[in-house]
């Protein structure tokens, strides 16, 4: 009788083509099959929260997956899956837990947070952690501008679509915090959930506001309609971490 596993992984997704198996096998969810594979001597799916893009990085991704004749204890099951995976990508812990839980449809919301180096110079401890953006930004724009995007909205002027429109683009976001410490200036969101590259797009958005390329006006506007409007322009992947995911 098979056992439902949760784990709760990390990962530096710079080398890996995001989370969804690929062709090519060089995915968060390939590498992880391939390891319970290894263990198990028996392929099975591994069913994550979400997608992350290729180069985002997570702090804290939740899965599960259902093992036949399970034997392993949680943390036996967390031992045995990090000495195969990369080391850039751990398993930080694993729990049993009953079938009525789903690590995506059980999901309440998740936790984004976005990173920027604004300075002249990266710090090569940033690089692929962070976008550099060398020219000042106007900080005060860019938290006057953020908050336009907490609450309900249809998000669909900062999205991308996957090859089809989506069905539904409203979204709540329940909060947007703007922090800076030195040259380091993080944007973190929590919602209900996300579009394809909607953090991206939004957090392109408002870094163009505080570079002075683009109005608040536009931004308020653009989230009214629903629509993109003009060019847009997606903040880097290596960026972008996903904290944590609400249950």
């Amino acid at each position: 009788m098979s056992r439902r596993l949760k784990l709760i992984i990390a990962y530096d997704g710079s080398e890996f083509a995001g989370w969804q198996s690929q062709s090519h096998r060089n995915t968060i969810q390939d590498h992880l099959e391939h390891a319970f594979a290894r263990v198990g001597r028996r392929r099975v799916r591994v069913h994550g929260a979400g997608r992350t893009d290729a180069g985002v990085h997570a702090l804290a991704q939740c899965a599960h997956v259902d093992l036949a004749n399970n034997n392993l204890s949680a943390v036996r099951w967390t031992g045995a899956l990090n000495s195969l995976l990369p080391a850039t990508i751990r398993v930080l812990r694993c729990q049993h837990v009953p079938k009525l839980f789903h690590a995506r449809f059980s999901a309440k919301g998740k936790v984004y947070r976005y990173r920027i180096w604004a300075a002249a110079v990266l710090s090569p401890l940033e690089f692929g952690r962070a976008w550099h953006v060398a020219a000042p930004l106007d900080f005060d724009v860019l938290k006057t501008a953020a908050n336009y995007f907490a609450g309900r909205h249809d998000f669909a002027g900062f999205a991308a679509n996957r090859g089809k429109p989506e069905d539904d683009t409203v979204r709540t976001i329940d909060s947007v915090q703007v922090c800076r410490k030195g040259s380091c200036v993080t944007i973190e969101f929590d919602g209900d959930g996300f579009l394809y590259k909607m953090v991206r797009l939004i957090v392109g958005s408002l870094v163009r506001c505080a570079l002075g390329k683009l109005s608040i006006e536009e931004i308020a506007g653009r989230l009214a309609s629903g629509r993109p409007g003009r060019a847009r322009f997606a903040a880097p992947a290596e960026g972008l971490f996903l904290v944590r995911v609400r249950y």
